[in-house]
């Protein structure tokens, strides 16, 4: 677990950790340089689940060395399905990263909803509703590493 004590938030106990794939963590089906190793390192804290509609069909190939579990979704768009994965884990423990529409309701639902603006771009209305605008997957993870970063970014 990680735990953040956040003015004007309080205290937060991160047990999980939810990420989309393609867009957030990969480009075009790859998975970008040195998120294994860092999603690796949270996982001796955290559990990390990863939930997709896997567009490029790539999602479990790349990630066969993930200490974590890739979820496939069910329903192309998504977007409700992965809100209701991150109620089921107790959405004031999860940490959820996204940049897609469908990424949205999810980010929302979260304790701390990260949207990422990476090569695909982001949609504007999972901006909106996000607590945090990274422009780096990497940089965002560390911020889970580096809870004090987390801190300085949402203080009330």
């Amino acid at each position: 677990m990680i735990s953040v004590n956040i003015p004007g938030l309080g205290n937060i106990q991160i047990k999980f950790l939810v990420l989309d794939y393609n867009g957030t963590i990969a480009f075009d089906g790859i998975l970008l340089d040195g998120v294994l190793e860092n999603l690796n390192n949270l996982a001796k804290q955290i559990k990390v689940y990863i939930i997709t509609a896997d567009t490029f069909g790539e999602a479990v190939a790349q990630c066969k060395d993930l200490e974590g579990e890739i979820i496939i979704l069910k329903n192309e768009l998504g977007a409700e399905e992965k809100e209701a994965f991150v109620t089921s884990l107790g959405a004031e423990h999860v940490v959820a990263i996204g940049n897609g529409v469908n990424d949205g309701l999810m980010l929302k639902k979260a304790a701390i909803g990260i949207a990422v603006i990476g090569h695909e771009g982001a949609s504007v209305k999972t901006l909106n509703v996000a607590d945090i605008v990274i422009k780096d997957i990497n940089e965002g993870l560390g911020l889970l590493s580096n809870t004090k970063r987390l801190k300085a970014t949402l203080r009330g």
